[in-house]
């Protein structure tokens, strides 16, 4: 479903990636992990168009997105719920859930009910500020944002960070629910590793902005724990 080969990136003078390559496949869930610092947002954002490469190319579902704006990636089909959320504190809940439908060119058209299924607590809500909501709320907020594009692939960035534990536990839920009852492809960044292998079927560790490791969950052995992701 996504196919990156070859990207490289670089800010300013610093070279972050290094022809990093990476094969998520349709209906799976893939976890990014590493230590700070080592290129995972970086990854995430080259994807989405939200920062420029250097070379390599970006294939989704066949069609090369490299040069493609941001925007006409999310019409292609990718969610993206970014680090810190990004929610505009001073819309509602209602108008941040309408930003996601404007990005697709359709913003007078009824939110999709899956959305309030997933977080029944924004329906109650609809008419609050998005800065007036707990940290575990504005997170549903920003996933149930990406949702109503109806993407076919959602991508996640550290989903769990600053959130309470027992919110942390529902999000889990909800991306498992989403993956296996949906097929939604997931890739997520995630620090928490009971929750990465809790919620992730492969992993990809990355280390100075190089892809150096990949498999399957149960194969992140306590070595690769050690030598990636142990600070």
């Amino acid at each position: 479903m996504l196919s990156v080969s070859k990207l490289n990136q670089f800010y300013g003078e610093s070279h972050t990636l290094w022809d990093v390559d990476l094969e998520i496949t349709a209906g799976s869930c893939v976890v990014l992990m590493g230590r700070n610092g080592v290129g995972k947002t970086t990854l995430l954002k080259t994807v989405m168009g939200l920062l420029p490469s250097k070379s390599g190319v970006i294939e989704f579902n066949g069609t090369d997105l490299t040069a493609q704006p941001s925007e006409q990636r999310a019409r292609n089909g990718i969610g993206y719920v970014p680090q810190g959320r990004e929610i505009f504190p001073l819309l509602t809940v209602e108008e941040n859930l309408r930003t996601g439908l404007t990005a697709l060119g359709k913003p007078h058209s009824a939110i999709p009910q899956r959305v309030f299924e997933l977080f029944p607590v924004l329906k109650t809500m609809l008419r609050r500020r998005g800065g007036d909501l707990s940290g575990g709320q504005q997170q549903q907020l920003a996933i149930g944002r990406a949702l109503v594009l109806d993407p076919k692939m959602l991508i996640l960035d550290e989903p769990t960070e600053g959130i309470q534990p027992n919110i942390v536990h529902e999000i889990g839920d909800i991306i498992l629910r989403l993956n296996k009852e949906t097929g939604l492809t997931v890739l997520l960044v995630e620090q928490k590793l009971p929750f990465a292998r809790r919620v992730g079927q492969q992993f990809v560790l990355l280390d100075r902005g190089r892809a150096v490791a990949s498999g399957d969950m149960p194969e992140l052995k306590e070595e690769l724990v050690t030598q990636y992701l142990t600070v």
